[in-house]
């Protein structure tokens, strides 16, 4: 799916690989973080210091010419 797949490795959303960006709300704003590992899946809950945090949804990164995918975060 989308020119990800082929890059990253195969889940069902086109995403998977050895690295991602997450994009993590805070209270005092969004950050953008690097992770390793498989992307979490819609849905899935990831830990960010003492909260957990919801992905909402799989897409580009918002960095101009970075081709890994960036799973976006709400308040779980």
């Amino acid at each position: 799916m989308g020119e990800y797949g082929s890059e990253h490795g195969g889940n069902d959303h086109g995403f998977g690989g050895s690295e991602y960006l997450l994009f993590v709300w805070a209270p005092s704003g969004w950050t953008l973080q690097l992770r390793r590992g498989d992307v979490p899946q819609v849905g899935a809950t990831v830990e960010e210091g003492e909260r957990l945090l919801r992905v909402s949804k799989l897409g580009p990164s918002p960095l101009p010419g970075d081709r890994r995918p960036c799973a976006y975060t709400q308040l779980a």
